[in-house]
């Protein structure tokens, strides 16, 4: 029957490979994640877990190959926990980059939201030019077509002020006429022989 620093020491080596073989799907995923950041840092806080869990599990390691009572199993473990140790290294290595790429891509969907919110407020500035443009071309039309009419009202005053005076010439001839047709008549009656 197999000693239980042996099954567990078994367990920690197991757990170890699982622990392993789940960061590699994992780095694999972020790699091949094309989805929102949400998803990207997901996928990280679940890397970041499960690096947590393979060192615990390797310090487990090494304190039982530290136990072992046999030198060459000691040595045994001891060498199985460097190497996974040298693994993890690499591994994380892989992390950092993952965080890295996780960081960059968040500063790029930033700088591209900041870009976007920049075209959105060029495109209403445009937008508020073109409608102050149609506003001017309104007006500016309105002010001609005053100008206009301004200026027939101003031919119409000039027409009705000469007309005025021309009005006031014929009264005054016929008023004249009328005074002398009335002379004229009241010297025959009253002065016929003359």
């Amino acid at each position: 029957m197999a000693a239980p620093q042996d099954v567990h020491v078994r367990i920690c080596n197991q757990e170890i490979v699982k622990f392993d073989l789940e960061v590699k799907a994992l780095i694999q995923d972020i790699r091949d994640c094309s989805g929102p950041l949400s998803a990207l840092t997901e996928l990280n806080t679940k890397v970041k877990e499960k690096f947590q869990q393979l060192r615990h599990r390797i310090q487990e390691l090494e304190q039982s190959a530290k136990e072992q009572d046999k030198e060459s199993e000691k040595q045994v473990l001891l060498q199985e926990v460097e190497n996974h140790k040298k693994q993890m290294l690499r591994k994380t290595t892989k992390e950092s980059l993952a965080q890295t790429s996780s960081a960059i891509t968040e500063s790029l969907m930033g700088i591209s939201r900041m870009m976007s919110q920049q075209v959105q407020q060029s495109e209403e500035a445009m937008q508020t030019l073109a409608n102050s443009s149609r506003t001017i071309l309104d007006a500016n039309e309105e002010f001609k077509s005053m100008s206009g009419t301004i200026q027939l009202g101003r031919k119409l005053i000039t027409k009705y002020n000469r007309r005025e005076l021309t009005d006031k010439l014929l009264i005054f001839l016929a008023l004249a006429l009328f005074l002398a047709t009335v002379l004229y008549i009241v010297k025959k009656r009253l002065f016929p022989f003359l």
